[in-house]
């Protein structure tokens, strides 16, 4: 049935993306090259959506190559100045923004230099890494220091679908089938490389509903059967496979049809799904239909629709540690507060509330 604790707005998106005004045109040319309308984006508008659909804070995140393959100089000029325009809007309007830095894959040695950047010093929530990285896929072993740095600081990393290596097939626009598909073969790679189990402080987001990863997990857990090899992650039982498949956080931005609803949520664990709108790449008036399916999916059970969306209410402040004033999401946020999603506690759609913008507090 319906869930009837859903009653009032709160909504925390960690799907939304950003599209400094430096970077417009290229944004049009990539939506043209991909078969997609071409996006839109400024903040007036993206507070507005936020309003109409009840978002209390929106993730910020980049989303595209940020250059071409034989040119990493470039790739790091372009996440730096993306991370430092983000960083300026989430500065602006704490109440309603946060953001997943762009990372330059796959230049190792850049990625690690951003991340630290945008991490200590421009108050990042995350990260985003694209699905694979010029045709280089996420369980690469050269990528191997990055996870181990983003794991040592417990870090949201958001894995965003892009194309996959190879021509598409014609008239079949590639966000529609392999955008989900590359998703799923991130994931794949990733844990057949062993990477979720070597680094289990990392959340790693994975947009879309993970794309056919919870349809089909028992079909990919045969790969401990294939897979023997256990220095990268071989060696392992179906079950065991299954277990790092289902360490992944899962988003349900243009997922939340009643068939892919229900494989989600029979595969996921019950705090790894989280609400994203995909806006402006999916425009407001389709999003708006994605939205009332997901809040018109008759099987919810009590309470996990909310929990989907935000956690809103206060824990006591009494507990010790930077979470003690998590929150299980917020309402209209007052000006004097600041939200960010908690890299510390133990879940991702958390939000900490504080009079003033925290630096990273977790562990390294």
């Amino acid at each position: 049935m319906a869930d009837p604790a859903h009653t009032d707005p709160g909504r925390i998106d960690v799907h939304q993306h950003v599209i400094p005004p430096a970077r417009g045109q290229a944004m049009t040319g990539r939506a043209a090259a991909v078969g997609w309308p071409a996006p839109a984006w400024d903040e007036p508008s993206a507070l507005a959506m936020m309003d109409r659909r009840g978002i209390a804070t929106g993730m910020l995140s980049y989303a595209a190559p940020l250059a071409g393959p034989d040119d990493p100089a470039t790739a790091r000029e372009v996440a730096r100045s993306v991370n430092e325009f983000t960083a300026e809007l989430v500065k602006n309007r704490p109440d309603r923004f946060g953001h997943f830095a762009v990372l330059p894959l796959p230049d190792v040695d850049g990625a690690l230099a951003e991340a630290a950047h945008a991490l200590d010093e421009l108050d990042a929530d995350g990260v985003l890494v694209l699905s694979n990285a010029h045709g280089r896929y996420l369980g690469d072993p050269a990528f191997e220091p990055l996870w181990a740095e983003l794991d040592a600081r417990s870090a949201v990393i958001l894995v965003h679908p892009t194309a996959p290596p190879g021509p598409p097939p014609a008239d079949v626009p590639l966000p529609l089938v392999d955008f989900p598909y590359d998703t799923t073969r991130a994931a794949l790679h990733m844990t057949m490389r062993g990477v979720p189990r070597r680094y289990p402080r990392m959340r790693m987001i994975l947009p879309h509903a993970g794309g056919f990863l919870p349809y089909a997990a028992q079909r990919f857990a045969l790969a401990a059967r294939l897979h023997t090899d256990a220095s990268d992650g071989g060696g392992t039982t179906p079950e065991d496979f299954l277990t790092d498949l289902r360490r992944f956080y899962f988003d349900i931005a243009i997922s939340t049809g009643p068939a892919t609803l229900h494989a989600l949520l029979a595969f996921a664990a019950p705090d790894h799904i989280l609400y994203g709108s995909d806006f402006p790449m999916l425009p407001e008036d389709w999003g708006t239909g994605f939205d009332t399916a997901l809040d018109a999916y008759p099987n919810w059970e009590p309470g996990r629709l909310h929990a989907v969306d935000r956690r809103q209410r206060r824990t006591p402040d009494s507990a010790a540690g930077p979470d003690t004033r998590d929150v299980t999401a917020v309402g209209p946020p007052r000006s004097t507060t600041y939200l960010r999603v908690s890299q510390c506690g133990p879940f991702i759609n958390t939000v900490r509330v504080s009079m003033r913008r925290p630096r990273n507090t977790c562990a390294r």
